[in-house]
């Protein structure tokens, strides 16, 4: 399934319900569909960089937005809960975390809490040769 209808939108994204049919469907990636908030979303809807679909897709291109440190183009990426967001151009980090009502907040960050990330690990097994490793809760496998 490739769209995604408005009204059918997790709530938490707070998308009106009389601007459009459609909504920006979260790209496979490591959070849920539900779980997540689409790049797009962010710049256009939080932080008002951009008035439409276009300004936000040539802010992108553009490849001034890193989540996690890498930069992503694609504007449906899925930005999920403790990911930090950094625009290089305005110097500004961001984390994406729930506030009281389970809404993402715009929660500004330092430099240098930008540079860790807190994870939950949901699953520990042992690989090939008795390797112990770790996946977290966004997807990463952590071999120790």
């Amino acid at each position: 399934k490739k769209h995604l209808k408005r009204l059918a939108a997790p709530k938490h994204w707070m998308l009106d319900k009389l601007s459009g049919a459609f909504a920006p469907r979260p790209s496979s990636g490591p959070h849920k569909l539900r779980e997540s908030l689409p790049i797009i979303l962010f710049i256009r809807n939080r932080l008002k960089y951009a008035l439409s679909y276009d300004e936000a897709k040539k802010i992108v291109m553009q490849r001034l937005i890193k989540v996690d440190g890498k930069v992503r183009t694609d504007l449906t990426f899925p930005a999920g809960f403790m990911d930090v967001m950094t625009i290089e151009k305005t110097s500004e980090h961001f984390r994406l975390i729930y506030d009281v009502k389970g809404r993402f907040a715009v929660h500004r960050i330092t430099a240098e809490e930008a540079t860790y990330k807190l994870c939950k690990v949901t699953k520990q097994c042992t690989g090939p040769k008795g390797v112990p490793f770790v996946v977290t809760h966004d997807g990463r496998t952590i071999r120790y």
